[in-house]
């Protein structure tokens, strides 16, 4: 039976600390492998990754554009070719939830107009694009808008 203080671990699985600064005879003495002076050769002298030696940063030299509007709401995006996914004639939030076309049922959905439609729906959603209600309705379905 082994004993657990008989355990030793592998030969070479664990390399010895590199003793740096320990007089010239060692290979790294004196400069310790940091080369000569400058911010970089002290203590704590590491640099952020985004400074640029003291030139004007590229987040401030880049012009500001646009604006995110503050009430914006996000829609979550499904289209007609998908609806086919759902079982029976209606389509609703929950629906849609319960074939994973959408992830959650508290933010609103959207119906876009991409792809073909081949049966008439039912189809209740929080908004539709012009070319996804012709297209449910072409199909002889109707749809409802959600509050």
């Amino acid at each position: 039976m082994t004993h657990l203080e008989s355990l030793k671990r592998p030969k070479g699985s664990k390399k010895s600390a590199k003793r740096v600064g320990r007089g010239p005879g060692s290979g790294v003495g004196k400069t310790a492998g940091r080369g000569h002076k400058g911010q970089k050769a002290r203590a704590g002298g590491s640099l952020k990754p985004w400074f640029e030696g003291g030139q004007m940063p590229l987040q401030r030299r880049l012009p500001k554009r646009g604006f995110r509007p503050y009430k914006r709401t996000e829609y979550q995006v499904v289209n007609v070719r998908d609806l086919g996914r759902v079982e029976g004639d209606e389509v609703t939030p929950e629906a849609l939830k319960q074939a994973g076309l959408i992830g959650s049922l508290r933010r609103p959905v959207k119906i876009l107009g991409e792809g073909e439609l081949d049966r008439a729906l039912q189809v209740t959603a929080h908004a539709f694009s012009r070319t996804a209600r012709e297209k449910i309705e072409g199909a002889g379905g109707a749809t409802n808008e959600a509050d």
